[in-house]
């Protein structure tokens, strides 16, 4: 027990006057320690207002680095143990933060206390609380946001039957990924899903260039690899009597005896892998599906995007129209853009897609981002599905980047008249893909960054939207060049549709073999 003296003492350093100990009492939530030495207790004021200095110049420390390289903070930010440090180190000290507050409080209130200064203190020691914890909890809360949706959109963090992760090699020496990119379209009036977008990513890890591989939904005949359950289920002659883009759905009706792996969180979208790998020749490691109805909130989320409109795009069910020119979208308008077809056609559609991707790529800004996470991330868990390993997740962040940084976007659409959807050539399809993925490294080889092709020069993108020539030995220019009339300068174009003009004037109506640039390719 204190003594009369000590007492007396204690009495003598506490500041007299509830208006006092209530200041002091506030003013140690931005200054722990300010009360302590307000009251004579040096050391302890000391130590707490030392640690405080600490702990603002760490998070300030902290900030810089994570926002000065952001790639860095994003990666970090979805690593468990990120996330759990993150979470106990705002719990630790909101406790030590609050302890503090009260314990001002309590050596700063005056003696004899009244009821009234009692109530008046205890109020503003819970209010100061709240405050204190206010921080935490939102750290807290955020880890928890995203944990849970790495959880529900990401795959297992150790899949079976994949080599274990490592930091320093992601890509298991690998110097391309291929990822199997899937638009489902499930709309309340539709029964089921169907892939109604499908595009195929070549990534190449080292410098980031991309060969997105556009595969139109209304293929036939689709080929699937021998000795799998679709096979067995489809032999020829008849085969599959649907689309390509009945697939999804078509495994979905019967996981057990068509999909490859039943077990698999999307068996559909896994065996659709297998599928795609067969017709392309490139064997997808991963797959990532978005339903296109949610997909406006992901674009909300961002903040919309910017796109040129070269001619008006009719949406909606009541005749609007996104206008021509410079528009900013938002997620329902950006969804039309990608998903509208009147006055139009599926090819050109295809075409938006990937403009589509590739402007989201190039404009989600960090800040908005963030400003927007808890929508991103409730959207996410809504209508994005993956079978990305979560320990995989960093090393996507960073390839994004190096993506959006450093690398081209090329673009080979399936499309007729190089492909003929009712009769698909599938041994020149494979062929087609591997020559646009071999033409992407051999131009990093030689330095060049443009399409491949006889005329990358600047006049390409007007003359030849695709990007690259026309097939035949033609070089995608209208000057020089006939009508369908014209005899031997007349375009594999023209001789396609008839028309007098020598190239197609619309995103996806790709003509020739070689991939087109998404840069020329989009307006």
């Amino acid at each position: 027990m204190a003594s009369p003296g000590d007492e007396r003492q204690d009495a003598a350093a506490r500041p007299s006057g509830l208006g006092r100990a209530l200041l002091l009492t506030a003013a140690s939530l931005v200054l722990p320690g300010i009360a302590h030495l307000r009251t004579g207790r040096r050391t302890a004021g000391i130590v707490l207002l030392s640690g405080y200095a600490l702990a603002i110049a760490a998070l300030v420390a902290a900030g810089v680095l994570l926002f000065g390289d952001v790639t860095l903070g994003a990666s970090m930010a979805v690593q468990g143990r990120w996330l759990l440090t993150a979470s106990a180190i705002a719990f630790a000290g909101t406790v030590v933060w609050m302890a503090v507050v009260v314990h001002s409080w309590v050596i700063t209130r005056p003696r004899p206390s009244r009821a009234g200064a009692a109530t008046a203190g205890g109020a503003l020691v819970v209010v100061l609380c709240a405050v204190a914890a206010a921080p935490a909890a939102a750290v807290m809360h955020t880890s928890y946001v995203t944990y849970s949706t790495l959880s529900s959109v990401f795959g297992s963090v150790d899949p079976l039957g994949e080599p274990p992760h490592d930091a320093a090699d992601p890509w298991n020496g690998r110097d391309r990924i291929e990822v199997l990119l899937i638009g489902g379209d499930s709309g309340s009036n539709r029964y089921g899903m169907r892939n109604d977008s499908t595009m195929l990513a070549s990534i190449d890890v080292h410098t980031g260039d991309v060969v997105l591989i556009g595969i139109p939904r209304n293929l036939e005949d689709v080929q699937f690899p021998e000795g799998s359950k679709l096979a067995e289920a489809y032999p020829p002659p008849a085969g599959f009597d649907d689309l390509f883009n009945e697939v999804y759905q078509a495994v979905a009706e019967n996981p057990e005896q068509l999909a490859e792996n039943p077990a698999a969180d999307d068996p559909s979208a896994d065996t659709l892998k297998s599928v795609v790998g067969h017709m392309t020749g490139l064997e997808p490691e991963y797959y990532a599906l978005v339903d296109m109805k949610g997909f406006e909130g992901i674009i909300d989320a961002i903040g919309g995007i910017d796109v040129y409109l070269e001619d008006p795009i009719p949406y909606g069910l009541e005749g609007d129209i996104l206008p021509a020119g410079q528009q900013h979208l938002d997620g329902n308008q950006a969804l039309w853009y990608g998903r509208s077809r009147v006055n139009s056609d599926d090819y050109t559609r295809m075409g938006r897609q990937g403009c589509l991707l590739k402007y989201v790529v190039e404009q989600a800004d960090p800040t908005a981002v963030l400003r927007g996470y808890q929508d991103l991330a409730g959207a996410a868990k809504r209508t994005l599905r993956t079978d990305i390993p979560q320990t995989k997740v960093p090393a996507f962040i960073e390839l994004a980047d190096l993506i959006d940084d450093e690398g081209s976007m090329k673009t080979l659409q399936l499309t007729p008249p190089q492909v003929d959807p009712a009769y698909p050539d599938w041994k020149e399809i494979r062929a087609m893909v591997a020559d646009a993925v071999n033409e992407q490294e051999q131009g990093q080889g030689d330095g060049a960054d443009a399409a491949p092709g006889p005329d990358p020069s600047p006049s390409g993108p007007s003359s030849d939207p695709s990007g690259g020539g026309a097939a035949g030995g033609q070089d995608g220019s209208p000057e020089g060049q006939q009508g369908p009339e014209g005899g031997d300068d007349t375009t594999e174009w023209q001789e396609y549709t008839g028309l007098d003009d020598p190239s197609p004037t619309t995103p996806g109506r790709q003509v020739g073999d070689d991939a087109g640039s998404l840069d020329a390719l989009c307006p």
